[in-house]
């Protein structure tokens, strides 16, 4: 408990330095573009009308379900797969970029005086601010699609501070275990890849059989905060309440891996510069 505590203490006297240097990061990812942050949107949104064409107008059009039941309610595909997919471009490049922005940057942050663990937080804060235009974008399409505002959006903040909590946990570990081994980065990546396919993102997994299918699906804790998104645009439930076994399964796997993550970070990262 002592590395979590020292982790969790860092991140507090840092936070003003993870908010600088996030901005920072953002604005040096697209300085060199002639739209700049903008791409930050136009990127995610050519991949939703390829996914889209692909899964829904292709796929589940053809096969006769171009409608997703959700607890008695059918949902067209598009906004099904929209209300998802806004969180998935946030998970995918916190996860990628989280898991090597240690060995990525040691060089740079070795001759200043801040902790190692603000590293991925900061990375991580960086998505989020490309998460939050892209999904006031995307709000914005609900209400030309017969989705207006609801009060379940109030859900939205305790779904995006869980994403990013469960997020850095998991970065802690993976940024850890890429400084040390390289290779982790390229498993990592492939991973990732897969990811997209095993949580419901792109295609509705409540109907497989046999029902074990979707219930080993749940044990990855993205589904928990996918649904969770889904259920706030939509206007479907209040998740956390409704689903509260889950809620409680979510957190008690998110502080596992900030445990873990935490007692590994610290253990190394007296040693990170020997990795180089």
């Amino acid at each position: 408990m002592h590395s979590v505590i020292t982790v969790i203490k860092e991140q507090i006297k840092s936070f003003y330095l993870v908010r600088r240097l996030s901005v920072y990061e953002v604005k040096s990812a697209n300085r060199n573009n002639y739209l700049g942050i903008l791409w930050e949107i136009i990127n995610p949104m050519i991949q939703i009308a390829i996914y889209w064409f692909v899964f829904g107008y292709g796929i589940l059009s053809a096969s006769g379900r171009g409608k997703v039941d959700m607890d008695g309610q059918l949902i067209a595909y598009f906004p099904w797969m929209l209300s998802g997919m806004v969180l998935w471009f946030f998970v995918n490049q916190a996860i990628t970029q989280g898991s090597k922005s240690v060995y990525t940057r040691i060089n740079m942050v070795s001759k200043m005086s801040f902790p190692m663990s603000v590293i991925p937080t900061y990375v991580i804060f960086s998505k989020l601010y490309q998460h939050l235009m892209l999904l006031a974008v995307v709000l914005v399409i609900f209400q030309f699609l017969g989705f207006p505002i609801n009060i379940y959006y109030l859900q939205l903040p305790y779904f995006m501070l869980a994403t990013v909590i469960f997020l850095v946990a998991f970065a802690l570990i993976t940024s850890t275990l890429t400084t040390i081994v390289r290779d982790f980065q390229m498993l990592i990546q492939s991973l990732v890849r897969i990811l997209i396919y095993l949580s419901p993102f792109l295609w509705p997994p409540y109907d497989l059989k046999p029902d074990i299918i979707p219930l080993i699906m749940k044990l990855n804790p993205i589904y928990y905060l996918a649904e969770g998104y889904r259920a706030s645009i939509l206007g479907l439930a209040w998740y956390p309440i409704e689903n509260w076994e889950y809620t409680l399964y979510f957190w008690g796997i998110t502080i596992l891996l900030l445990i873990f993550g935490s007692i590994l970070h610290v253990k190394f990262r007296d040693r990170f510069v020997d990795f180089l």
